[in-house]
């Protein structure tokens, strides 16, 4: 059945009440009536529909591969743009996507500026990011914008703890350096001697901790177990905490001087952007071992590889470097002395699904003028 021009009009238009009162309608027989209002019924329904879909806030999701809990979440409230490649998503892409976007889900990879804010345009409510650290947001202009931002804190603490006692192992027990000994056939050249692979344990040891925040407090935690003879931190202020677990507050210099070990659990900010520097690693043992899981711009990385390789210290264990990815011919690869692994220290299976799934709910939150269950501002 053709429906006549008007009601295809009204129809077009959606006037449903107008539509009612036409004669167009009250010409027609009961079952043109009846099919007439079902149509009705049915695009009233559709255009609701449509309309609210239609202003849903649109979400870009800088990575592929973020886990389906949290993909779930937005889903359910948002229109969602994911970048679907395996790599992190292009300065340009980036600057492209964002534009009109209501929030943003990004990891440590892209960098929040000033170009990207004004990329994004006034849409832009809610950032929220899969991490901790937060150097790679510029907040002073986002908090100018009155943009939202999450991240993630507390959540990651004890992967990351985990992985820097692992790394401070490795590095000390020349693990990697072993395995290479044993694909290399010089195992077979040098097994059993008495000094070969020998490495240099805890028992007896102090150790410092650089930043001793949830991470810092979880690793010194972990190392109670090894019979460290000390433990010594710094930072800004002395802790309660480090009190109640037997740490000593003191110095960044005498960290520096008295440290077998220091861990680097810190904060980037201007303060502590490569505190460890020639000076940092003169004052320290050349027995000293230093491990970073932190962020890479702390330790001036030249100043790190001239005091591996003029044994200024023993060795260093880094999760973290400047850049990340480390290009393959980049020096500190090629360094005995030197533990490399691309910054896993969150990467375990339910600290990641928790993280998006938080990331996940800050956005929503945000979004709907609700109070995030992690705000960073």
């Amino acid at each position: 059945m053709m429906l006549g021009v008007p009601v295809y009009v009204a129809l077009r238009l959606g006037t449903f009440t107008t539509l009612l009162k036409t004669k167009t309608l009250i010409n027609h027989t009961p079952s043109t009536k009846i099919l007439i209002l079902t149509s009705l019924h049915h695009l009233k329904r559709t255009i609701s529909v449509s309309a609210t879909t239609m202003s849903r806030p649109r979400v870009l999701i800088t990575r592929r591969d973020v886990p389906q809990k949290a993909l779930d979440i937005i889903n359910d409230k948002c229109e969602v743009d994911i970048w679907h490649e395996s790599f992190p998503i292009p300065r340009d892409e980036l600057l492209k996507k964002i534009s009109g976007k209501d929030a943003i889900l990004c990891c440590v990879t892209e960098k929040i500026d000033k170009d990207v804010l004004d990329a994004a345009g006034p849409n832009l409510k809610v950032i929220g990011t899969m991490s901790v650290g937060h150097d790679h947001l510029n907040l002073e202009e986002i908090k100018r914008r009155g943009i939202k931002v999450g991240y993630t804190p507390g959540i990651l603490t004890d992967a990351t703890a985990e992985l820097t006692v692992a790394l401070l192992l490795a590095t000390s027990r020349r693990m990697f350096e072993a395995h290479t000994e044993i694909l290399n056939g010089g195992w077979k050249k040098s097994v059993w001697s008495p000094l070969w692979m020998n490495g240099w344990g805890l028992l007896g040891s102090t150790v410092g901790i650089f930043g001793l925040g949830r991470i810092g407090q979880g690793v010194l935690r972990r190392l109670q177990g090894f019979g460290v003879k000390r433990f010594i931190y710094s930072g800004h202020f002395p802790r309660k905490e480090g009190e109640e677990m037997g740490a000593e507050y003191v110095s960044f210099d005498n960290l520096l001087a008295e440290s077998d070990f220091i861990i680097v659990t810190c904060a980037l900010n201007d303060e502590t952007r490569e505190i460890f520097d020639d000076k940092a690693f003169a004052k320290m043992k050349n027995s000293a071992i230093i491990v970073n899981t932190s962020r890479g711009g702390v330790i001036h990385q030249d100043a790190l590889i001239k005091a591996l390789k003029t044994k200024q210290i023993r060795a260093a264990g880094l999760d973290v470097m400047v850049p990340e990815p480390l290009p393959t011919d980049h020096e500190l690869i090629t360094l005995p002395n030197c533990t490399l692994i691309p910054h896993i220290g969150s990467a375990e299976a339910t600290t990641r699904e928790a993280m998006a799934t938080l990331t996940a709910t800050n956005i929503v939150a945000g979004l709907e003028g609700h109070p995030m269950p992690a705000a960073l501002c």
